[in-house]
């Protein structure tokens, strides 16, 4: 048995950063409730792609990088990523042979997940309730799916990222 060392660290870093980067730009506010959720879409597709490489430990490093970014409460973002994390790890041999439309919709079911927990952490600390519109963010999460998937496996596979 041969031990291969791992390629592509930089362009698995370089995709969080971009995602991070689109997170943090302004947006007007009639459609900020419609950003998607570039880090959870990230995230996602790398524990698919590489779950050896990018698990629960990313994405809880990347959800407190979120959190301080967003100035919400320090460990919200990181608990959503990390479970997303761990759903997706768990669940990636299966996902993965899905196609693409029906993998949109388990990011979906796995973005509402994570828009449920923000919902329930923000309920615990006596925030006030979101609008209807700040359920739109998955959605739209689940109709650049696609785009992001092959965007990204391009990438893996031009720079061979194993």
């Amino acid at each position: 048995m041969t031990v291969t060392p791992h390629r592509g660290g930089l362009i698995i870093i370089a995709t969080f950063v971009l995602a991070l980067i689109l997170t943090s730009l302004p947006l007007p506010e009639s459609i900020r409730p419609f950003r998607p959720s570039w880090h959870s879409l990230v995230l996602i597709y790398w524990c698919m792609a590489a779950p050896q490489r990018v698990g629960v430990g990313v994405g809880w490093f990347v959800g407190l990088l979120v959190d301080v970014m967003t100035n919400t409460l320090l460990g919200q973002h990181a608990m959503e990523l990390a479970i997303t994390a761990f759903i997706t790890v768990k669940l990636h041999q299966r996902i993965r042979l899905f196609p693409l439309w029906q993998q949109a919709v388990g990011v979906l079911l796995l973005l509402l997940l994570e828009q449920l927990l923000s919902t329930i952490v923000m309920g615990a600390i006596h925030r006030p309730a979101s609008a209807l519109s700040y359920w739109a963010s998955p959605f739209v999460g689940m109709l650049l799916w696609p785009w992001i998937y092959i965007i990204l496996r391009d990438l893996r596979r031009r720079f061979k990222v194993s």
